[in-house]
């Protein structure tokens, strides 16, 4: 290709995505066929409370695993920023806002479905909100969690289907019933395949 001929625009976005994929483990597809990454923030887990690992090289991604934190979204962080509780998950989603923590790096095993098996095969996002209280599942956290988790599954390459987005509730052994039976499923799984 003649790189000297194409213009500048088309050369810095080809560098963005090359940089992207390069970031991602270079499992990113291509920015036309894939749903984007929404904006997230790092507010990392106390590293005792997940495993670092080398994912999807050690352990395929498989699942996203959907959760309600039970918890006001800094109460959560604070929960997964203490060593003391072994719990942590790969992301965090605010009610009012849809502001979305990254708080494990997806190549490294959150502690948060309560099965090592699933633990080691999914991502897990939490949502601020408790599972009696509908009004805490806003539009634009559902709209934002949809947007994650169909980027998610394609960059992992998860069919975006309820057989591999799943319930905390669902994991087998779970002893937890987030996301609950007000956590709108069929709008939630249209959000996430029109994503």
């Amino acid at each position: 290709m003649d790189f000297a001929n194409l213009p500048r625009r088309r050369l810095l976005q080809g560098a963005a995505a090359t940089a992207a994929a390069a970031g991602l483990g270079g499992l990113a597809a291509s920015p036309a066929h894939a749903a984007q990454y929404p904006p997230t923030h790092w507010i990392p887990a106390d590293p005792s409370n997940y495993t670092l690992s080398g994912r999807p090289t050690l352990y395929p991604v498989d699942f996203v695993v959907v959760h309600v934190t039970q918890e006001y979204f800094q109460d959560a962080v604070d929960i997964f920023q203490d060593p003391g509780r072994n719990v942590s998950s790969h992301y965090l989603i605010a009610s009012a806002d849809g502001y979305i923590g990254q708080l494990v790096r997806e190549k490294d095993i959150a502690w948060h479905a309560g099965n090592w098996d699933y633990n080691t095969r999914s991502i897990g996002i939490e949502h601020e909100g408790w599972v009696d209280q509908p009004a805490w599942f806003t539009d634009v956290m559902y709209r934002r969690s949809a947007q994650l988790t169909a980027a998610i599954c394609d960059r992992y390459g998860i069919p975006r289907t309820r057989a591999h987005i799943i319930g905390h509730n669902e994991v087998p052994g779970a002893t937890h019933t987030d996301p609950g039976p007000n956590w709108n499923w069929t709008t939630y799984m249209r959000l996430v395949r029109n994503a």
